[in-house]
């Protein structure tokens, strides 16, 4: 159980971290986004991610907030990865989780 909350939640910060770049390359680059190398390499990293997200969440959801709903959404896995990850390890005891 340890093994994969920690996988949950490693993938989840990854996605965050994606998400969140993307944001800020965004604001950076402005109009040009779409021609930024950088931009279009984080997309691609967030694309399955937000998939998922689009199909989970009902149509009256507008696409431009799918990257939004998708980093709240990875918030709340993370948190909740976060938090079997320390039940796990209060279970088993503390120095078998190093």
């Amino acid at each position: 159980m340890l093994l994969a909350s920690s996988i949950v939640k490693l993938v989840a910060e990854i996605a965050l971290m994606a998400l969140l770049g993307r944001g800020l390359v965004g604001l950076l680059a402005g109009a040009r986004r779409e021609s930024n190398f950088f931009y279009q390499l984080l997309c691609m990293l967030t694309r399955p991610f937000e998939r998922l997200i689009r199909r989970l969440t009902p149509r009256v959801v507008i696409d431009r907030h799918i990257p939004l709903v998708t980093f709240l959404i990875m918030v709340m896995i993370w948190f909740a990865a976060l938090y079997m990850k320390i039940a796990t390890c209060l279970t088993i005891g503390l120095d078998q989780c190093k």
